[in-house]
């Protein structure tokens, strides 16, 4: 399976050109302001893409999500187009699992205190995950901010050492794009643009498995 990930496209999708494949993931972030326009906006381009399979989460920047009911969420979403949130879905034998939550960052949505109130999400990903999407990374994984300042979750690392998954896909911190490998799991930071909010990277492609 064809799968390309992207993140933090913050309302600029129409400009990003994505390569051919069958499962696309956002991993958050798909507004700027997280008005239910610029979801409509999102929803309906994401919904066009030319994949058999679309998935994403949300992030900081989407405060709709976090503000409406399961039921108008639910009313937006297109058919073709799956939203994850702390749940999870299996396709074509893929287990995959989502989440919007990060370490608590300004006054943005799905904030959580470090510690127990956001480990409590992490312990909701089944141990047999195969490919994980939360908005923000690890600690110390593609996770450095342009202050040299690692940023990510502690606890977040904490679960991924233990579920193992072979791919955990994020963003958040747009100028620690890119992969590195660790322990048998493929991290990928798929923020599409740089700290200055311009279109810097690429889609990133695999072949799963």
């Amino acid at each position: 399976m064809k799968i390309s990930f992207i993140s933090d496209t913050h309302g600029l999708h129409n400009s990003i050109t994505l390569p051919k494949g069958d499962l696309l993931i956002h991993a958050g972030d798909v507004s700027n302001r997280g008005t239910r326009q610029g979801i409509e906006e999102f929803l309906t381009w994401f919904s066009q893409q030319d994949y058999k399979y679309k998935i994403f989460i949300a992030g900081n920047h989407d405060l709709f999500f976090e503000r409406a009911s399961d039921f108008e969420i639910k009313k937006l979403l297109p058919e073709n187009v799956i939203y994850l949130n702390d749940n999870g879905i299996m396709i074509e034998g893929i287990n995959i699992w989502g989440s919007p939550v990060q370490p608590w960052f300004y006054d943005w949505a799905f904030n959580r205190k470090r510690g127990e109130e956001i480990k409590k999400h992490w312990d909701l990903i089944p141990q047999n995950t195969d490919i994980l999407i939360t908005h923000g990374p690890p600690y110390k994984i593609l996770d450095k901010t342009t202050s040299g300042e690692n940023v990510g979750c502690e606890d977040l690392l904490s679960a991924i050492n233990f579920v193992k998954p072979k791919i955990h896909v994020f963003g958040h911190i747009h100028e620690a794009y890119g992969i590195e490998e660790l322990n048998g799991t493929k991290y990928i930071n798929a923020s599409v643009l740089n700290e200055r909010y311009q279109i810097v990277n690429k889609p990133i492609e695999i072949v799963y498995p």
